[in-house]
């Protein structure tokens, strides 16, 4: 009978010792899973990360933004549409792209015509990249109208015309100054209609341009 007890007792504290290491292990397999969970999120972070850096031109201070690869965005300081959000969000850094640009811009404003241009990526519409690729084809120092820009839009989709607003919309909405040169666009007259960076700057960028 005491024989019987004791097995029942060894039996019982087998049991136990397997219950204490199952818990072990899922305790261990679920510190795992979380610990997966966050490298997982700080990687998705990191992949999505934008990054700024700060240009001073002769015309005010650029923010410039970047994926890490390419440029995403050249605004001047406070300009219409700066995305305050954006900058806000986004981490200062150095990077290649930004050294590329400024280099690009050095040249520009010595009054220069740089021989490249700076990888970009656009996170816009069709509509609109059509229209800025449009902008990246007017030579330096020359201007086209938006009704021309309409016109060209129109003919490469095979409509009659195409709204001279909604391309004054994409132009005002530009989120590479300078370098997508939407101060080259005026009004049908010749006019300087305006500009996001202010008329001031369209001013002085165009006649930049003309020295």
């Amino acid at each position: 009978m005491e024989r019987i007890k004791e097995k029942e007792a060894s039996g019982l504290m087998a049991i136990e010792l397997i219950r204490q290491q199952v818990k072990k292990e899922n305790t261990v397999r679920s510190n795992l899973k979380n610990t997966c969970v966050q490298i997982f999120l700080v990687f998705i972070n990191y992949i999505n990360m934008d990054y700024i850096y700060h240009y001073n031109s002769p015309l005010g201070s650029i923010t410039l933004a970047s994926d890490g690869k390419s440029l995403t965005g050249l605004w001047f300081d406070g300009q219409k549409h700066f995305p305050h959000k954006l900058i806000s969000e986004s981490n200062k850094a150095e990077l290649p792209i930004f050294t590329r640009t400024c280099n690009w811009l050095d040249i520009y404003f010595s009054g220069n015509i740089p021989d490249f241009t700076p990888s970009i990526y656009l996170n816009t519409t069709p509509f609109r990249k059509a229209v800025y690729d449009i902008l990246l084809t007017i030579p330096y120092g020359q201007t086209m109208t938006y009704g021309e820009i309409a016109n060209i839009i129109a003919k490469q989709n095979g409509v009659e015309r195409m709204s001279s607003q909604a391309v004054g919309s994409a132009v005002g909405h530009n989120p590479v100054s300078i370098i997508i040169p939407c101060h080259r666009v005026v009004g049908a007259d010749g006019s300087l209609t305006g500009y996001a960076g202010g008329l001031d700057r369209k001013i002085e960028l165009l006649k930049l341009e003309k020295q």
